[in-house]
């Protein structure tokens, strides 16, 4: 199948439109009568427009009431962890935990726990309490160096983390092609450990605040 080609002053009417008046992908469709894939690929690098006015009062009193809601409930659960870190830090183990997270863990998103690292013995410790405080599904990548054998990879970090080896994800080490006469010193690669939970993030936040006040 091949594209239609379409004259050069569409793709540009269609860029004016979604600069100046932030129409949408769909508004912009339906004003030049094309695809909404073809929109999509000439504007896909402009900003998103904000809400249009198009979108009726009771649906952003929704959206908003929503987002209080979920505000509401990540600060109960930063009240938890604060609550509960007394009693959980009399476990030295639980301590390290927290001081792995706080110089390897993901921090960027607070709806996720994920932590990488290539020494197995820092990888039990996360995913043993990373398991025991989420009630959602944990998975497992490895990121690996071109010469390494994956199949071995997933068999080494299965049996370690007693899971299938089949489920543990791969991704190659972005330049590995340029490190082919270099020895990489990750072994078994780089093992990540990961969860989506806006919950458990927030008490691990009260958590990593708390150690990192009671060090000054």
């Amino acid at each position: 199948m091949f594209a239609m080609a379409y004259p050069p002053y569409l793709k540009e009417k269609a860029r004016t439109l979604r600069r100046e008046r932030n129409m949408t992908i769909d508004d912009l469709a339906e004003r030049l009568a094309l695809s909404r894939s073809t929109i999509y690929y000439w504007v896909r690098d402009l900003p998103i427009p904000p809400a249009t006015a198009n979108r009726s009062a009771a649906q952003r009193r929704g959206t908003l009431a929503m987002q209080r809601r979920y505000t509401e409930r990540r600060e109960e659960a930063y009240r938890e962890g604060v609550a509960e870190f007394g009693e959980l830090a009399g476990d030295p183990e639980f301590r390290d935990f927290v001081c792995l997270y706080i110089a390897e863990g993901f921090k960027r998103d607070r709806n996720k726990v994920s932590l990488g690292n290539s020494d197995p013995a820092v990888i039990k410790v996360a995913d043993r309490w990373v398991r025991r405080f989420t009630q959602r599904a944990v998975g497992y990548s490895v990121q690996y160096h071109a010469d390494q054998d994956v199949r071995d990879l997933q068999a080494y970090w299965g049996e370690l983390l007693a899971v299938e080896p089949s489920s543990i994800g791969l991704q190659r080490k972005s330049n590995s092609s340029q490190l082919a006469y270099r020895t990489w010193r990750c072994r078994y690669g780089v093992l990540t450990v990961r969860t989506c939970d806006t919950l458990f993030r927030a008490r691990l936040q009260a958590w990593m605040d708390l150690l990192r006040a009671s060090w000054t």
